[in-house]
């Protein structure tokens, strides 16, 4: 072998899976200590799913993770920490129900409820983005007949932003048209991860909503299970839709060229009326392994 190479184990694990099936591929790299962003980076092209999460040693947490898409660096990634905490329990590397991770955006606490992970977001920050209606409707093909009656479209953050898009049922999400260069330069006016467009129309029973994530800013055409959109969306409907519940199950993934059903369990930690923070997760089931030759 080249000496000027280096060989990188990735795990491939797909969060979110609904029933066992379907749900989102991550990439997950363990013991990336020695690993540079320019490595990472390079790692998560030659990977090309939508994340992948290097762990590392922490001072302050269990762990440290940073996640890149194939393009560029990003704060939190949902379901890259749901496939990194269920793959450290499933080898034995994670001993306890509740730990922790540090990221570049500071920490997050993790639980683990039987072999489903979840992370824990901020509470919500709602940012007006009505002057710019018409054109986030342009930018999926909508009009504003296609939209839910008086439920704003409203940009939410719980650690990363996303456009909440709100549409009267699943037969307008299914038929959804994006323009990915529009959508992608809305995206970059409010920094944004990308759009989460959802209906509360739902086909099957237990779900409180069904979405779709387009993500083009960063390399990301549409995934099939966000979990840093979820947390937003479980607030916009207790927040916005007024749905007094403080835990939503959504389905993502369904509605994609190449059905990928996941599911993300999002339970509110409220007081007092207000959310204060919330766990968002689902289970990660390791799917192959593989191996990526790097510049050393």
């Amino acid at each position: 072998m080249d000496s000027a190479k280096k060989i990188i184990n990735v795990q491939i694990l797909n969060a979110f899976a609904e029933n066992g099936k379907g749900g989102n591929p991550a990439g997950v790299v363990l013991n990336a200590d020695e690993l540079s962003d320019k490595n990472k980076l390079e790692i998560s092209k030659k990977v090309g799913l939508s994340e992948t999460a290097f762990v590392s040693k922490s001072k302050t947490e269990d762990f440290k993770l940073d996640f890149f898409t194939p393009n560029k660096q990003i704060a939190h990634c949902g379901h890259a920490t749901v496939a990194t905490f269920s793959y450290l329990k499933q080898i034995g590397l994670l001993k306890s129900y509740i730990s922790s991770k540090e990221t570049i955006d500071g920490s997050r606490k993790i639980e683990m409820i039987g072999d489903l992970a979840f992370m824990e977001q901020l509470a919500p920050k709602y940012v007006e983005v009505s002057e710019k209606e018409d054109m986030i409707l342009n930018s999926l093909g909508l009009s504003k007949t296609d939209l839910i009656p008086n439920a704003p479209i409203k940009l939410v953050n719980t650690g990363n932003s996303f456009i909440l898009i709100p549409v009267k049922n699943r037969e307008v999400l299914k038929d959804i048209i994006p323009d990915f260069d529009l959508i992608s330069e809305i995206s970059e006016v409010f920094d944004l991860i990308g759009y989460y467009v959802f209906s509360t129309d739902t086909e099957e029973k237990g779900y409180d909503a069904t979405s779709r994530m387009f993500g083009p800013r960063y390399g990301i055409l549409e995934e099939a299970g966000t979990g840093m959109a979820g947390g937003p969306l479980g607030c916009y409907l207790f927040d916005v839709l007024k749905i007094e519940k403080d835990s939503f199950k959504i389905q993502q993934g369904k509605y994609m060229k190449e059905p990928s059903p996941s599911s993300i369990i999002v339970n509110l930690r409220i007081e007092k009326g207000k959310i204060k923070s919330l766990m968002a997760g689902g289970k990660g089931v390791l799917y192959q392994q593989i191996e990526i030759q790097i510049n050393a």
